[in-house]
C-alpha cells in the first residue's frame, strides 16, 4: 500500500464499510451518523469518544488518499460520505467483510472473525476466513493483512490489518499469560450480549428515521 492510516481514519473508514452492508439505506452517511458509528459501545475496540472535528480531519485525509469521496445527494440538505476501498482495491465481499471487522476491532482469530462476521458476509468454516485472509496477505495491491504470532496459551494466530503499518510485534520470548477458559467464556457471551444490543440500536434506528419520513410524508397531503 502507498499510505498509512491512522487510528481515526481507520475508524471512520471501518464504519463507511460497515454502514453500507447493515443500513443501506442510511448510505452514503452524514456527519451525526458517522460520529454515532465511530463512537459505539458495542463491536468496537477500542471504545472512543470522536467529536465532529476529529471525524471530519479524518475524512479529509481519507479522500486525498482517494479511500472516500464526499456524496452529493439530491434533495439532501446536508453533505453525505462513502468510501472507495472496494471500487479502488477490487475487493470481494469476503475480503471487505474480513478488512471491515479488522479495521473496527482489532487483532482477531480466523474463528473470531467467522463468528462475527455475520451481518457483513457469509463463512461455511474459519478454514474459509483463513483462505479470505490468505488473498488479503497475498492481494497484487497489499499485503493488506499480517498473521501475528500465537500467543503462549492460545490455539490460534491472530490476524491484524496494516492500513497503519506493520503492528508491534512481541519480543522473542516474552511472556503472554493463558486467557483462563472461563475468562474466554465470559468474554464470548458478553461478545454476544454486545453484538445483538447493536442490532436493537440499528433498527431503532432505522424505525426512528421511517417515522421522520413519514410525517414529513404526511405533512405534504395536509
Amino acid at each position: 500500500m502507498d499510505f498509512v492510516l491512522s487510528p481515526e481514519e481507520s475508524r471512520v473508514l471501518g464504519c463507511l464499510i460497515e454502514k453500507e452492508v447493515t443500513t443501506p439505506d442510511y448510505y452514503p452517511m452524514t456527519l451525526n451518523a458517522l460520529v454515532a458509528a465511530c463512537n459505539q459501545k458495542s463491536n468496537r475496540s477500542p471504545v472512543v469518544e470522536y467529536d465532529e472535528r476529529t471525524i471530519l480531519r479524518a475524512l479529509d485525509h481519507l479522500r486525498e488518499k482517494k479511500l472516500s469521496i464526499l456524496h452529493h445527494v439530491a434533495g439532501s440538505r446536508v453533505p453525505k460520505y462513502e468510501h472507495r476501498v472496494v471500487e479502488r482495491f477490487a475487493f470481494s465481499e469476503e475480503q471487505r467483510g474480513v478488512l471491515c471487522l479488522l479495521l473496527l476491532r482489532g487483532a482477531q482469530t480466523a474463528g473470531e472473525l467467522k463468528g462475527r462476521s455475520g451481518r457483513l458476509c457469509s463463512f461455511s468454516s474459519p478454514a474459509e476466513v483463513e483462505r479470505t485472509l490468505g488473498t488479503l496477505v497475498g492481494h497484487e495491491s497489499g499485503p493488506f493483512v499480517v498473521e501475528l504470532p500465537i500467543l503462549p496459551g492460545s490455539r490460534e494466530p491472530r490476524y491484524m490489518h496494516l492500513f497503519e503499518g506493520m503492528p508491534e510485534l512481541p519480543e522473542p520470548g516474552s511472556v503472554a499469560y493463558p486467557v483462563e477458559p472461563a475468562r474466554a467464556q465470559l468474554e464470548a457471551e458478553e461478545n454476544r450480549i454486545a453484538e445483538l444490543e447493536a442490532t436493537v440500536a440499528e433498527l431503532r434506528q432505522e424505525v426512528a428515521a421511517l417515522k421522520a419520513e413519514f410525517q414529513v410524508f404526511r405533512k405534504q397531503f395536509e
